[in-house]
C-alpha cells in the first residue's frame, strides 16, 4: 500500500516525539490529494504533529469490476474490509489503517504512538468516525469534513 507521511522537522520545546494524526481521503483520491492541495505543514509543525496519508484503496491489483465505477473499487475502498471472495484478500482498509499501518509507521519513525488521532473528508470523514467509534482509547481525537454519514441510504450507495 502506498502512503505519505510528513513528520516535522523539530520536535516541540519538551523534545517530544511528534503525535499521530492520520488523514482519510474521500473518493477517487489517493495519498496526494491532501498532501499536495491541503496546505497543512505549518499548522502540523506548530502542533508537533506528524500526518499520515494513506490510500483509499488497493492498488495494482487486478480484480474484476474495481475500476467500473467510481464509487465502488478503485479510490473507494470505504476503510472496510471487504467480505465477498473476490474482494477480501486486497481491499482491508479496516485492518491496514487500524493495524498494519500504525505497527508499519511505528518500525520506521520515532512518533507519540499514544497521542493518534483521526480525520478525514467525505467517504474518508465516514471511515475516520466508524474507526474512531470501533476503538475506543486507540484515537484522541476524531474530525470529519462533509462525512458521508449513511452511504446505504442513497442511490449510488445501494
Amino acid at each position: 500500500m502506498t502512503f505519505s507521511i510528513y513528520i516535522p522537522e523539530k520536535t516541540d520545546r519538551t523534545g517530544a516525539p511528534p503525535a499521530v494524526l492520520y488523514y482519510l481521503s474521500g473518493l477517487t483520491c489517493t495519498d496526494e490529494n491532501v498532501r499536495t492541495k491541503g496546505a497543512i505543514y505549518d499548522h502540523a509543525s506548530k502542533y508537533n504533529l506528524a500526518v499520515v496519508f494513506p490510500d483509499t484503496s488497493a492498488r495494482g491489483v487486478e480484480i474484476e469490476g474495481q475500476d467500473t465505477t467510481y464509487d465502488f473499487g478503485s479510490g473507494a475502498g470505504f476503510y472496510l474490509n471487504a467480505t465477498t471472495e473476490k474482494w477480501k484478500e486486497h481491499y482491508n482498509m479496516y485492518d491496514y489503517i487500524t493495524k498494519e499501518l500504525p505497527t508499519f509507521i511505528d518500525q520506521l519513525f520515532t512518533l507519540d504512538m499514544t497521542k493518534q488521532g483521526i480525520f478525514g473528508h467525505s467517504m474518508g470523514g465516514h471511515g475516520a468516525l466508524s474507526i474512531f467509534l470501533k476503538n475506543p482509547g486507540m484515537y484522541k481525537s476524531v474530525s470529519a469534513f462533509a462525512p458521508i454519514v449513511n452511504p446505504t441510504k442513497c442511490e449510488w450507495g445501494k
